[in-house]
């Protein structure tokens, strides 16, 4: 058995090994591990927004809005973040992921915050070939949490702001489109209730066609923004289709998630995507989600909606129950009129 840091082919051997699970999962497999196309996603220049030309502006807008409900995805430059901070962020989220496993997950980094593989798989196919640090932005500012890790916390302190600004930027653009107040956004999701995702992908030994770097799912947060470095990996489904995603290392990849989906009616997609495994090369990523209150009702303004009320904190309930019972998350249809 191969070691490995986290210890994942063992977590993955396990699972492979129960019986009549090895058909099952190809034929899963094939289906999400077919032949797919690369894509450019939609690229918009944050720059057009503070254009003294109104319809430069307006153009910008609109193509926000039209990629939101075309794609669900699309990329931003121009986003005034700048290199040198997403250089130190990444730096810093390297250092963190080489630290031995074992001292991972007894650090209490945060009180721990730390996840690796698929703890609730009970089927190959359920499990992702990855590790991740998952941070509630409320602990930054507790510097007791982060030990020797003081340097991540500074880095932190100065990207998370960043990220908020530009997500809640962009959550806005597409609220006031639907007919919500301008400050809609802003007094949803604030600091407090947003998380930060840092996400590595070990190389794998597997092929691509056998296991998932993260198994396909959507978001549940209002709005995702993804820095990436150049590996690649990310795809998500079009047209009925998985495409890869071509990494752009100037550009922030925004995803639409199912609040905002429901939120806006089915206006705006929070569209499936997953990340391949690499045999040969690790992978990292970090994921700014906005997020409002666990009290937060999801209502369309605009009605008859498709869906029912409910809050934040119904809807992550119900994601959990259903991972616990079948390993996956149904998301929205569980709320459907």
């Amino acid at each position: 058995m191969i070691d490995s840091n986290p210890p994942l082919i063992h977590h993955y051997g396990a699972l492979v090994r129960n019986s009549g699970e090895a058909k099952q999962a190809k034929g899963f497999n094939d289906q999400n591990h077919a032949v797919v196309d690369t894509c450019d996603l939609p690229l918009i220049d944050l720059g057009g927004l503070e254009s003294s030309n109104e319809g430069e502006r307006k153009a910008c807008t609109a193509a926000i809005c039209k990629a939101a409900s075309e794609w669900g995805f699309f990329q931003v430059v121009n986003h005034g973040i700048s290199h040198d901070l997403l250089r130190k962020m990444r730096d810093e989220q390297v250092k963190l992921f080489e630290v031995p496993f074992e001292k991972k997950i007894t650090c209490e980094l945060l009180n721990n915050p730390y996840r690796w593989g698929t703890p609730t798989a009970t089927r190959s196919n359920h499990f992702s070939w990855s590790e991740a640090f998952h941070i509630p932005l409320t602990m930054i500012s507790e510097a007791a949490s982060w030990g020797e890790f003081s340097s991540l916390r500074e880095a932190i302190n100065e990207f998370a702001p960043a990220m908020l600004e530009v997500s809640r930027l962009l959550a806005s653009i597409l609220a006031q489109n639907l007919g919500y107040p301008n400050d809609a956004i802003e007094k949803l999701c604030d600091a407090g209730t947003c998380f930060l995702r840092l996400n590595h992908y070990p190389c794998c030994p597997k092929s691509k066609e056998e296991i998932f770097g993260l198994v396909p799912h959507t978001d549940s947060d209002f709005l995702t923004i993804l820095y990436q470095d150049e590996v690649g990996g990310l795809q998500l489904m079009k047209d009925s289709k998985w495409v890869a995603v071509k990494p752009n290392p100037d550009a922030l990849i925004v995803n639409i998630g199912d609040l905002f989906q429901a939120w806006s009616n089915d206006e705006y997609k929070s569209v499936e995507h997953k990340v391949v495994a690499n045999d040969k090369m690790e992978r990292y990523s970090v994921a700014y989600f906005l997020c409002p209150s666990y009290n937060t009702v999801i209502n369309d303004c605009k009605g008859p909606s498709v869906y029912r009320k409910f809050t934040f904190g119904e809807y992550r309930h119900q994601i959990q129950e259903d991972v616990k019972k079948i390993g996956h998350k149904i998301g929205l249809s569980r709320f459907l009129f």
